[in-house]
């Protein structure tokens, strides 16, 4: 199987790595200063034990000079989704498919699916349409994402905790092409689940992003720290009830407790959400998958969402800082 990893940041990078380690023909697309070491030197993972990885791979800035590819994995955040998409429907392989590997609300979430607001845009993710006119629906498979994982520098990742990548069709049928992509990573060491219900997962982990990442973009702390002072635990478990009450009348069923949900975060310790570090690399933050979608979706179902509209217009104003934009 042919690989093509678009965005080979924290997650990619780790992606790639462990997927080229295992035998994988694996190729990525990045940019600056990473795609610069990865010509020069390939990628370094550090994994969470400590041991390293090395791997070397075919990598450009352009996904036309990589060849045609069995699957290709989207992994940049999601407001960078719109630009990567571009040339990837002319880079598959004739069975080839896509999967979206971003936080938050996807932007297919309403399509194959039997709901009052089957085939809606949701505007804050896909704003005019343009990433579902560049990725033909039924090329595309979800995935949640669970590892954690950083950029040390260009060039080295650092896995911080996690191996479940969670995959699944649409429309919930059982496939071929998901099958085979579950088996090449976990060939690679990940768990890979093919599960019938990848919305009801997106909301799973998706009810602990959309609070505590604004959470520690604005206060700069760990999930640990936010967990352990009583007032922002307080914040985020407000916000997640919200979010429960717009997903349940989405007909989503949440298998955990919140409580356990956030004793979950606890767990991860003195870990920076992806927000908090792009806000101290200087880099867009990831505020519209996974806030402002939700508060959208609040609207469209009538469901009051005042903690996380109140959170998520002062992320806003700290994105459009020019302050914040500067690395720390």
């Amino acid at each position: 199987m042919k690989i093509c990893i678009i965005g080979a940041g924290a997650i990619g990078g780790m992606l790639a790595v462990r997927l080229a380690d295992s035998g994988a023909k694996v190729s990525v697309v990045a940019r600056g200063t990473q795609l610069a070491a990865i010509r020069a030197s390939g990628l370094t993972l550090i994994e969470a034990d400590g041991s390293r990885r090395q791997a070397t791979m075919a990598a450009d800035r352009d996904i036309s000079t990589l060849g045609p590819q069995d699957a290709i994995i989207l992994a940049v955040k999601a407001h960078q989704l719109a630009d990567a998409c571009e040339g990837v429907a002319h880079a598959l392989a004739p069975e080839g498919f896509v999967v979206t590997a971003q936080n938050g609300v996807p932007w297919w979430y309403f399509e194959k699916l039997a709901s009052a607001f089957a085939g809606r845009r949701v505007e804050s993710v896909d704003p005019g349409g343009r990433i579902a006119a560049a990725l033909p629906i039924d090329r595309v498979i979800g995935a949640v994402v669970y590892p954690a994982a950083e950029i040390e520098r260009p060039g080295v990742i650092r896995h911080i905790e996690g191996l479940r990548f969670s995959l699944g069709e649409i429309d919930g049928v059982a496939s071929t092409r998901a099958s085979r992509l579950s088996e090449a990573l976990r060939a690679a060491g990940f768990k890979a689940p093919v599960i019938a219900d990848i919305r009801s997962e997106i909301w799973t982990k998706l009810w602990g992003n959309l609070a505590f990442n604004p959470i520690s973009a604005l206060t700069r702390a760990t999930l640990a720290q936010i967990c352990a002072n009583e007032d922002t635990r307080l914040l985020a478990a407000n916000m997640m009830r919200e979010a429960q009450a717009v997903a349940e009348k989405l007909g989503v069923r949440f298998r955990i407790p919140l409580e356990k949900r956030l004793q979950g975060a606890a767990e991860v310790g003195e870990h920076k959400t992806s927000m908090l570090q792009d806000l101290e690399a200087g880099r867009a933050m990831e505020v519209d998958a996974l806030v402002a979608a939700v508060a959208e979706i609040g609207r469209w179902t009538n469901t009051s969402t005042p903690h996380i509209d109140a959170v998520l217009a002062c992320v806003r104003l700290l994105a459009q800082t020019p302050a914040s934009r500067a690395p720390v």
